[in-house]
């Protein structure tokens, strides 16, 4: 918004604010001014203006416990004064900007120019009669034909059809801008809040929050809306979207109850009342900044202020770079996201990790592909200008005569035209066209398979993946959480018990332990359907817990209704540290008691106590708890249940403690029980791992679970097998493994644990987000790992970001794991990861038929039209009809072999990886045996082609002739059997049958059938502008028996056994030269200048130099003391391997060893060791 329309907002808000001063007691602009206040500030404004948060809930009418009724009028009237919960989203480009921005090709330039140039000169006649016989040559067959009228019909054609390349881009373009905002406001619409109205609690999508709402704020959420603390536990936010501080922010009501919308909660919970949306809220305000600044600058563009164009579209670039740094923190998800095209959708994934794998190789291919073109192009100009020019000015001695200036330049422009036409299909500008319509039809398939993606190149990096690494609850399992088995009063009870045979005391104990040291939202509601199990809402562990109280006929509504939630006396909310939540209640006699639960090997360790047979409390000594571990939680963890201890302790309430001494709190406990929750495998699932397995895929789990139950489910999945060689390990042990005596993680050490470790229990996120690191800087294996991770939690945050592919969970996971993730899981299965695996082969697969056919034709037409120029003077191949081709080659091929639906075939074969060349060695083949095909019929028909079916020759022809029958056929039959190859493209690993599936895209019958009534309808009625003379029946056959010959042909090739031609291997290792350097290259940098790659040359010849000095100081000294010659070489050997390792590490962090400690320590071999230890690669 500009100045105007902000201040018209403004101003039309001071006029609300007048006409409803009586309905609500305060305005936008004072709540505005509220919510820039932090800390002691705010709490001293609040209680001055409003008397407090509850003065303020009055103001806004609204109840601080039970919010307002919700009525349709009610919240219009919310909603005009205060506004809506959307940030309005930036203008989408107009069709006509896309087309412009089409037009920007600098190959389309080149083209437009020469037609231009053709049309002028054809409107230019010569004066005088006898112009064409003084001319020589070069003007013969000009006006004998009388077709010098029709000169401008190239000229047009090229325009013509230049137009048609820009619109079917702009056309795209402008689709995909649509697909964008579609899957933005799907993912806007997924987004839903718990507010209470009307004293229920309900789910409503962010955008429904209005002023006044009062809202559930829970760890993992996002918060949607600026708002006031009424009460919390515990609460900790993550201010750094906003204030760049990384630390969490403790919030509390007597100290700092501000809450920002665009903010993280990282621990506990709360209510807070609602009190800016939009764009008043902070983050809105930010935008409205940022929007406001990018539309002053089209603004003075517009009025023609453009002294220094330069520098305001740098300043609107930097605007947009901020819009996307803004977007990062933006809870709406407002369209504003799915801004402009793809590129800057894929701005933040690229920077956040490197180029994935297809798009390195195909910027690389391109970039080779275009220099051959180019030279080609180069050539063909320079000879067809030489010839020209001998053959007219030297051999037959005609003077250059000023009059004939016009005809001569006319054939140069034909030459340039025809050289141009060669670039134009040497270089395949399809390939981008290609990778998008692919991505864009796979990302919108995969909604359907459960998979919501965020960033494009997500879904063709998943088609690489070597490895998984899942959370077990909920992905693997159903998370639907069922308490089987408990050991209660010295008993282990298998199943449920009945309350009678229970001790009273311990019973009551347990029923209000688990009712109030709970999240009061976790609830367990009637079923939907009748005779369907009841519906756990909330926390799936603590449903289990309240299964279990209802299970022992008890309620836990009553007990809550007597405790609600404001009169909890202090709460530890469960965090990553703890592994257990515990709840303080005071009682009647002013004494407290505090009720605690958590996973059972952590709570017991604080036990000191435990409640007997008949419910007394008895001594619970360490024996004990051994005697435990052996015969209750190892039994219960090796059934695969996920066991819970719940406990107490009483604390007299004069003198206080100290509730913020955690360590003596939650400390000399009395255990009341121990509970075993059943959480079912997903039945899907062991066949989707067997799938994954097979497809060269290691799976591994990675929970939070006691190690006993994840091995259990873990062989349920099929993830690991009874007798195989892999390793079952816990954090602690984990960390042991990969750490020196300095603690610090060495890579070393982990490449000896990751390629067994199968399952990783009772990890923390910072062991989840080690392990992905760990495997994928490792070095050990030729190909570099390529890792997926699933993440629910906030914690998972890290993992996900640093993971090639974050998986998060649609239905369990947090707002923070969403946010970090590449694809969003909507029914939290595995077996949608499965699909996931697909569609990415299937992007790298449609990729590569569209290359194999592109490159086939790219392959003949520039031949043809280089060799054709160079002995004919003229291209067989005319600039509209390559232009044509082109059509053919790039839009609607690229259209055709990208939509290919995904096979099961594609889950039996390993992963690529990203070493391995885009054209494989039987691609290659194919190219250059259906290459070699076409160029002999080509070539035949050229040279011969008029004596076999009796015509006249269209060679030689003068400038202006009329289409000759020759070229036609040439051209219809290069048609014909680019339609026949398009078949055969759809196999690239030697397959025969080249029709399996065809029927099942539509889209390609379609394309290929609609391309050949295109060529029919060119050839007998494009006449003049396309160069077509119409062909007979016979002469038709014809072109189709050749183009059939194609499908025979292939055959014939899929014969040939690759080993047979060794030759290949290199051709089709066109993209693996430098592929590991740039890899190993900073993350962060996209693009490296040359310089700075001297630089890093550089670098490295210095640490190989520093390295040999190193080795040969060792080596001296391990003469001076006296060791054998053996040692030294194992020295030097040693020191060899490191300075190969340094030179990959050293390139990502140039300056970590520096002479003076390399030469200070000659007898060790520390100083040379060190730097690939760090694990700073």
């Amino acid at each position: 918004m500009g100045d105007m329309s902000n201040s018209d907002f403004y101003a039309k808000n001071q006029r609300n604010e007048e006409n409803h001063a009586a309905a609500f007691g305060c305005s936008v602009m004072e709540l505005r001014s509220l919510m820039e206040l932090r800390g002691p500030e705010a709490v001293v404004k609040l209680q001055e203006d409003y008397a407090g948060v509850e003065g303020l809930c009055k103001r806004l009418k609204t109840s601080p416990t039970e919010g307002f009724p919700g009525a349709q009028t009610d919240l219009d009237k919310r909603k005009e004064i205060f506004g809506k919960n959307l940030i309005p989203p930036k203008k989408p480009k107009t069709f006509l900007q896309l087309v412009w921005e089409a037009l920007q090709d600098v190959t389309l330039i080149i083209l437009e120019l020469a037609a231009l140039i053709s049309l002028g000169l054809s409107f230019y006649h010569p004066p005088g009669e006898s112009s064409g016989e003084s001319c020589g040559a070069a003007g013969g067959g000009v006006e004998d034909e009388g077709e010098a009228d029709a000169g401008w019909i190239e000229g047009a054609a090229i325009l013509l059809s230049v137009v048609c390349v820009v619109l079917v881009t702009a056309f795209n373009d402008w689709s995909k801008e649509k697909q964008f905002r579609g899957l933005q406001s799907r993912i806007e619409q997924e987004q839903k809040f718990q507010v209470v109205r009307g004293s229920q609690v309900i789910q409503l999508p962010v955008s429904d929050i209005v002023v006044g709402d009062i809202a559930q704020i829970k760890y993992g959420d996002l918060l949607p809306a600026d708002g006031v603390l009424i009460q919390g536990n515990d609460l900790k936010i993550d201010e750094s979207s906003l204030t760049g501080e990384s630390d969490h922010v403790k919030k509390c009501v007597d100290k700092d109850p501000m809450l920002l919308s665009g903010t993280h909660v990282m621990e506990g919970s709360g209510r807070m009342v609602v009190t800016a949306v939009g764009v008043n809220s902070q983050t809105g305000i930010i935008f409205t900044l940022l929007g406001a600044g990018t539309e002053e600058e089209e603004k003075k563009e517009k009025k023609g202020k453009m002294q220094d164009g330069n520098m305001e579209s740098n300043q609107i670039k930097v605007k947009k770079q901020d819009g996307a740094a803004a977007m990062e923190m933006q809870p709406l998800k407002s369209a504003e996201g799915g801004e402009s095209d793809e590129k800057e959708k894929k701005k933040p994934s690229v920077s956040k990790k490197e180029k994935s794998v297809l798009q390195g190789k195909l910027t690389k291919l391109a970039v080779q592909i275009g220099k051959a073109g180019l030279l080609m192009s180069a050539v063909t100009v320079i000879i067809l200008v030489l010839y020209f020019c001998i053959d007219n000015f030297v051999m037959q001695k005609n003077p250059w005569m000023p009059e004939c200036s016009p005809i001569y330049i006319q054939y140069f422009v034909k030459f340039f035209i025809i050289g141009v036409t060669v670039l134009v299909v040497a270089v395949p500008e399809g390939l981008p066209l290609a990778v998008t319509i692919s991505l864009a039809y796979s990302v919108k398939k995969m909604m359907k398979d459960n998979n919501l993606v965020r960033h494009l190149d997500a879904c063709e990096t998943m088609g690489n993946a070597t490895a998984i690494c899942s959370d077990k609850t909920g992905t693997l399992t159903t998370n639907r959480m069922t308490a089987v088995q408990c050991y209660i009063g010295d008993v282990h009870y298998k199943e449920i018990p009945d309350p009678g045979t229970l001790p009273p005391k311990s019973l009551d104990l347990l029923v209000n332990s688990i009712s109030i040291n709970s999240a009061y939202t976790t609830k367990i509601l009637p079923p939907d359907k009748e005779g369907g199990l009841p519906k756990q809402v909330g926390n799936k562990t603590e449903c289990g817990l309240l299964g279990l109280v209802m299970d022992l006929k008890r309620d836990y509504q009553p007990i809550r209704n007597q405790i609600p939630e404001d009169k909890l006396y202090k709460v530890y909310t469960f965090n990553s540290v703890r592994k257990s939540m515990s709840t303080v209640i005071k009682l009647s006699d002013g004494s407290f008691r505090m009720y605690s639960k958590g996973a059972s090997e952590i709570v017991l360790k604080k036990c000191s106590h435990i409640l007997n047979e008949v419910g007394e409390s008895r001594v619970f000594r360490p024996r004990d708890k051994d005697e435990m571990v052996k015969k209750v939680i190892e039994p219960m963890a090796c059934e695969g249940l996920r066991t819970i201890c719940v406990a107490y302790r009483n604390f007299s309430g004069d003198p206080e403690p100290s509730w913020d001494d955690e360590s003596n709190i939650l400390n000399d406990l009395t255990a009341i029980c121990v509970v075993g929750i059943e959480d079912p495998v997903r039945p899907e699932v062991p066949d989707a791992i067997k799938k994954c397995q097979r497809a060269g895929i290691t799976v591994r789990m990675v929970t939070g679970d006691n190690i006993n139950t994840a091995r259990a489910i873990a062989i349920k999945c099929g993830i690991i097998h009874p007798g195989e060689d892999f390793l079952c390990i816990d954090g602690k042990e984990f960390n042991r493994r990969i750490r020196n005596e300095k603690g610090e993680v060495e890579q070393e050490r982990i490449d000896k644990v990751w390629p067994k470790l199968r399952v990783l229990a009772r990890s923390s996120p910072t062991d989840k987000h080690t392990l992905v690191k760990g495997i994928i800087d490792s070095t050990t294996t030729d190909q570099r790992q390529v890792v997926a991770v699933t993440g629910d939690g906030t914690n998972d945050g890290p993992a996900l970001k640093k993971a090639d592919v974050g998986f998060a969970m649609g239905i369990a996971g947090t707002d923070v794991a969403k946010e970090a993730s590449d694809i969003i899981l909507t029914d939290d299965n595995f077996s949608s990861i499965v699909k996931a695996v697909m569609w990415g082969r299937n992007v790298y697969d449609s990729i590569s038929k569209f290359l194999q056919f592109q490159l086939t034709v790219n392959v003949v037409a520039v031949i043809v039209a280089f060799t054709g120029a160079c002995i004919t003077q003229d291209s067989p191949l005319k600039a509209v009809q390559m232009l044509w081709v082109n059509l053919i080659m790039d839009t609607f091929a690229s259209l055709a072999l990208a939509t290919e639906p995904p096979t099961e075939c594609l889950l039996k074969r390993r992963p690529y990886g990203r070493n391995k060349p885009l054209i494989s060695s039987t691609m290659t083949k194919n190219i250059l045996g259906h290459g070699v095909y076409q160029l002999i019929i080509i070539f035949t028909l050229l040279f011969v082609g008029e004596k076999i079916f009796d015509i006249d020759s269209g060679r030689n022809a003068p400038l202006h002739s009329p289409p000759s029958e020759h070229y036609t056929i040439i051209f219809n039959t290069f048609v014909m059997m680019q339609l026949f190859n398009e078949i055969n493209a759809r196999k690239i690993h030697g397959e025969r049958n080249v029709f399996d599936g065809i029927f099942r895209n539509p889209i390609f019958c379609t394309i290929v059938f609609g391309t050949f009534l295109m060529q029919i309808v060119i050839v007998q009625f494009g006449g003049k502008p396309f160069s077509c003379q119409p062909l007979d029946l016979e002469k038709w056959m014809w072109c189709v028996f050749l183009g059939l010959g194609e499908l025979v042909w292939g055959q014939v090739i899929a014969s040939v056994p690759n080993s047979k031609l060794r030759f290949l291997r290199r051709a089709g290792q066109l993209t693996q030269k430098d592929e590991s350097p740039e890899e190993d290259v900073n993350e962060d940098n996209e693009e490296i200048d040359h310089a700075e790659r001297e630089l890093r040359r550089g670098q490295i010849l210095w640490f190989r130099g520093l390295n040999r000095i190193q080795t040969q100081i060792d080596v001296v000294n391990t003469f001076k003391s006296g060791t054998s010659f053996q040692g030294a070489g194992a020295l030097r050997r040693q020191s060899s391997t490191t300075s190969q390792t340094q030179d990959v590490t050293n390139v990502s962090s140039p300056s970590h060893v520096s002479l003076s400690n390399a030469l200070s320590s000659p007898t060790s071999t520390t100083a040379a060791t060190a730097p690939p230890t760090t694990g700073q690669c």
